[in-house]
């Protein structure tokens, strides 16, 4: 007489199809702990949107964007340096002194742009498309780099030609090599490694 087979039920280990699932067809962000931060390095966060809030280079959109980051250039834990906004995502450089200073304010930040964005459009729902990526900028080079990339990061994307000199009006550009006005939707830079590198040349 031949011993049956029969299957045994697991009850542990990952299941098909478990786990957390991107917003998109591709997966975003890492949700691993993001990379330690002290108070002497700025970092480069980017900023994804949701389709349906628009083109955010457009007039009205630019001024709430701006809006907020006046308000919030010396809030929630961190200093806004630098920004750049581009079609639908935006670049900022920011001061924090630790990581969870910069996971605070950032919340913050993203709740007003939000709101300031979802009522102007008149919807409801998410704006953002993922969590914001953040990269931690550590040396004199990393940071000459991201203002560069920073500022022309519309010259990257755009299909026309942008003259060299061309200082992008939905950016800080303007403000790489002089000091920002109060009312500008920018913070001075504090940190020494964004003081020390003053040109995108």
């Amino acid at each position: 007489m031949s011993q049956s087979e029969f299957e045994f039920r697991t009850w542990g280990g990952k299941r098909v199809g478990s786990g957390r699932h991107p917003k998109g067809e591709k997966a975003g962000v890492s949700h691993l702990s993001r990379p330690d931060l002290t108070g002497r390095h700025p970092v480069h966060v980017t900023l994804r949107l949701v389709y349906g809030l628009g083109y955010l280079r457009a007039h009205s959109r630019m001024r709430a964007i701006e809006g907020v980051l006046r308000e919030a250039k010396e809030r929630f834990g961190l200093r806004i340096i630098h920004y750049s906004v581009q079609g639908m995502h935006l670049h900022l450089i920011v001061e924090a002194e630790d990581r969870r200073a910069l996971a605070r304010g950032m919340q913050g930040l993203a709740i007003r742009l939000a709101k300031r964005l979802n009522r102007l459009v008149r919807r409801h729902g998410p704006v953002f498309a993922d969590r914001y990526h953040s990269h931690v900028l550590r040396s004199r080079r990393e940071v000459s780099n991201a203002l560069r990339y920073v500022a022309r990061n519309y010259a990257h994307h755009a299909r026309e030609h942008v003259p060299r000199d061309f200082v992008d009006p939905c950016s800080s550009a303007r403000w790489l090599e002089t000091s920002p006005s109060a009312d500008a939707p920018v913070a001075p830079a504090s940190v020494w490694l964004l003081r020390s590198v003053v040109s995108m040349e």
